[in-house]
């Protein structure tokens, strides 16, 4: 019950059922509506041309009523009572009375004598007034359920009253039926083969939706087997089958693939952090201890200016080791509106101790406001300009003017410039592309990194280009505040 594949089939075994029911009872009614309509038309046919020759003064013992053990009749007159049952009729229910024996009557079927006939033949056609022959109603007949004896043969039936008017005036009622067990018969008989086939065709729906399901879950159940192996094995590198259907299911093998390339690629680029992390820290825990242990040993040697450096350097290391480590946990920028002129300009005024002076361009009249973080944003231009600062030879300049939608801030200087094949590498963590330069010097190869990591989070980009001066020219894009 906890598998796809068996709510599958029970559900689809639980549609089809439905399904089924509704329509086998839909069959049923509208067939027994058809029956039961073909038994009225009989019993009403049945009772017509029995009305009919009463019309005609058709005595009662020569009614024509040749299929009186199928269609029993029973004629009553104004007064309700019984006049005439057919042969045979033993009981009766659902007409206007439940009587079988004819009550005596002169009316029509009474034993004409023979002055009677004498007197009709000196009528000459004089009948004082009543019509000279009857009529039979044409309104529609009164259907009813009833039951029937006979010859000792109880049956359910349908009976039609029709009215019939005789040509002395007399209205007379008559009742005849139709047997209601071939609908009887019909229905059970078609409820039979449903209650039949039913089961039979719900097993089929089962067993052809279970295959089915198997059939297609048989991939998913491939991807979390190797989903499983490479859980138990740690391998990122493994990746799981997918189809050669275009398919939901082939789409979720190649979606899974290439979260494990993501994946992969996320914990290869932890690991190597971790790495150059723990290498970088390394040199200067192992400078300061080297100069605590000389200083334990020989006070006089104490280089306080250099461990003092190297605290610092530490303490800056941790700091953007830690900005990094909220960066990668996705960490979002303030919603702050910063004017990025005023940002830079005062960026600019507190760096008392570069090596070069720093040219700024930007328009006094104008406004370039960025919605973001003012911190990181300030790092980012701090660290442009450090890294221009390292490589310029006389020339550090900054400028932020409009472009496009949003505000563009550029930092150039006249150095070496950066290999255009170079030019994506450098804001990988902890890269440096002079090999030879020290590490106090040329940092610990965050810099770059963390400002492109920032540009992003504020929705922006940091590109690096060739210089007008020949060195490079550092584009850092964010998008303009609304």
């Amino acid at each position: 019950m906890r598998s796809v594949r068996a709510r599958a089939a029970i559900g689809a075994t639980l549609v089809v059922a439905v399904a089924l029911v509704a329509a086998g009872l839909a069959v049923l009614l509208v067939l027994r509506d058809n029956l039961i309509g073909q038994a009225d038309l009989q019993a009403e046919v049945a009772a017509r041309e029995v009305a009919g020759q009463l019309a005609l003064d058709t005595r009662y013992e020569d009614l024509d009523l040749d299929d009186a053990e199928d269609h029993p009749v029973q004629v009553t007159d104004e007064e309700g009572r019984v006049v005439f049952v057919s042969k045979g009729l033993q009981a009766v229910s659902g007409t206007r009375s439940p009587g079988v024996s004819p009550v005596p009557s002169a009316s029509v079927g009474a034993t004409a004598s023979p002055d009677d006939d004498d007197d009709d033949d000196d009528d000459d056609g004089d009948d004082g007034g009543r019509p000279a022959r009857g009529e039979v109603s044409s309104d529609d007949p009164d259907l009813s359920d009833g039951t029937a004896t006979v010859d000792g043969k109880h049956a359910d039936y349908r009976f039609a009253a029709v009215e019939a008017t005789t040509s002395a005036g007399i209205t007379l009622t008559v009742h005849a039926g139709a047997p209601l067990a071939p609908e009887q018969e019909a229905v059970d008989t078609v409820r039979g083969a449903m209650l039949t086939g039913l089961p039979v065709l719900l097993a089929v729906v089962a067993g052809v939706t279970w295959l089915v399901t198997r059939r297609a879950l048989r991939p998913v159940e491939g991807i979390r087997r190797q989903m499983a192996a490479i859980t138990a094995s740690e391998d990122l590198a493994r990746r799981v089958p997918e189809p050669d259907s275009r398919d939901e299911i082939a789409a979720l093998a190649r979606t899974t693939n290439e979260t494990l390339t993501v994946l992969e690629a996320s914990v290869e680029r932890q690991r190597r952090f971790v790495a150059d992390a723990s290498h970088e820290l390394r040199s200067p825990i192992a400078s300061l201890r080297t100069q605590l242990e000389v200083a334990e040993a020989h006070p006089e040697l104490l280089d306080l200016p250099g461990a003092v450096a190297d605290t610092v350097r530490l303490q800056a290391l941790a700091a953007d080791l830690l900005l990094l480590a909220r960066l990668d946990a996705g960490e979002k920028p303030g919603a702050a509106r910063l004017e990025v002129g005023a940002l830079v300009r005062e960026e600019v005024s507190q760096r008392a101790g570069d090596r070069i002076p720093v040219t700024v361009e930007v328009a006094e009249d104008a406004a370039y406001e960025v919605n973001g973080s003012r911190g990181q944003v300030a790092r980012v231009v701090g660290n442009l300009l450090d890294n221009a600062q390292r490589h310029a030879e006389g020339l550090v300049a900054v400028s932020v003017a409009a472009d496009g939608r949003g505000v563009r801030v550029e930092v150039r200087d006249d150095g070496a410039g950066v290999p255009e094949d170079e030019r994506e590498r450098i804001f990988e963590r902890f890269v440096r592309l002079d090999d030879a330069r020290s590490r106090d010097d040329g940092g610990a190869g965050l810099g770059l990194a963390i400002a492109r990591d920032v540009a992003a989070r504020h929705g922006g980009t940091l590109t690096v280009h060739r210089a007008p001066e020949g060195g490079a020219a550092f584009r850092l894009w964010l998008p303009r505040a609304e």
